[in-house]
């Protein structure tokens, strides 16, 4: 017996030494095909307007499902404090995943910090899936955490890329009965307005620094046709005054004007012609 013991512990030994190596290898193998297929993933994400929540989103992300754009519906919920809590998963089966953000603090006006939440919200989608890309889609204030946050963090590399974006009703220059009225505003042939509030001129910084030929735009805004040329809340000159900040460095940009009594401000998230709009942008 110990002759072949002395001949069986060392084969033993060599094929333990074997067996290791290839589970190792074998795990490495799957993370990385894993990885792989993650990386693939380009969810979009949809931000709410003031004093609202991820339910005015619900429409737009049902919507894209029920036409087969998406199989699944995630939610990113922002803390007071900017902490971001994912509730639902992205598996590796996703086909263009949708993320309704929810604004804890959605009376945040101050868009720097609207911006710094939506960064918040890419980098823990990143940290889990690995994203490389992403689309984002606001209604009213929620394009200010978009356009901020392209305006802070677009130059960062280690982000993932914006691919599309959608803007709905965007107030980019003024609200009315705040600081706009309605046919007050005067733009001139390239989209510039005559007269710029102070967010908007925070936003002229976006003629240099916006991603150059990488973003797709889709700029949506309503007119009532009551004379106002608003959707009620914004005039559509300052929707497309939106044009003057980015166009040039676009890699396409499109506006589109919807009509009518569906087209007031608080409707538009649930105006199917919205929905089709995005159907056909971001997926087809």
């Amino acid at each position: 017996m110990t002759k072949y013991k002395k001949i069986l512990i060392p084969i033993a030994f060599v094929l333990m030494i074997f067996l290791i190596g290839y589970v190792h290898s074998y795990k490495g193998v799957t993370q990385s095909t894993g990885h792989a297929t993650r990386s693939t993933i380009t969810p979009t994400l949809f931000f709410h307007g003031y004093g609202s929540s991820y339910k005015a989103e619900q429409q737009m992300t049902h919507y894209l499902v029920e036409k087969g754009d998406s199989n699944t519906i995630i939610r990113s919920n922002v803390s007071n404090q900017g902490k971001v809590k994912l509730s639902g998963v992205i598996d590796k089966k996703a086909k263009n995943p949708l993320v309704e953000v929810n604004y804890e603090n959605n009376r945040n006006t101050n868009y720097y910090q609207d911006g710094q939440w939506m960064k918040n919200v890419i980098v823990a989608l990143q940290k889990k899936y690995e994203i490389k890309e992403f689309n984002a889609v606001g209604h009213s204030m929620g394009n200010m955490s978009i356009v901020f946050y392209v305006l802070d963090h677009s130059s960062n590399d280690k982000l993932p890329k914006l691919a599309k974006q959608v803007n709905i009703a965007g107030h980019f220059n003024g609200i009315l009965r705040m600081d706009d009225k309605a046919n007050q505003m005067v733009l001139d042939s390239q989209g510039k307005p005559q007269k710029m509030n102070a967010t908007y001129q925070e936003l002229l910084k976006l003629r240099t620094s916006y991603p150059n030929n990488q973003v797709s735009v889709l700029n949506i805004f309503g007119d009532k046709n009551d004379g106002s040329h608003s959707d009620g809340s914004v005039s559509n000159a300052s929707s497309q005054s939106l044009r003057y900040l980015i166009s040039d460095r676009t890699k396409s940009y499109k506006e589109l004007k919807i009509t009518g009594k569906d087209a007031q401000h608080s409707k538009l998230h649930e105006n199917t012609v919205v929905d089709q709009a995005l159907n056909h942008f971001l997926f087809e």
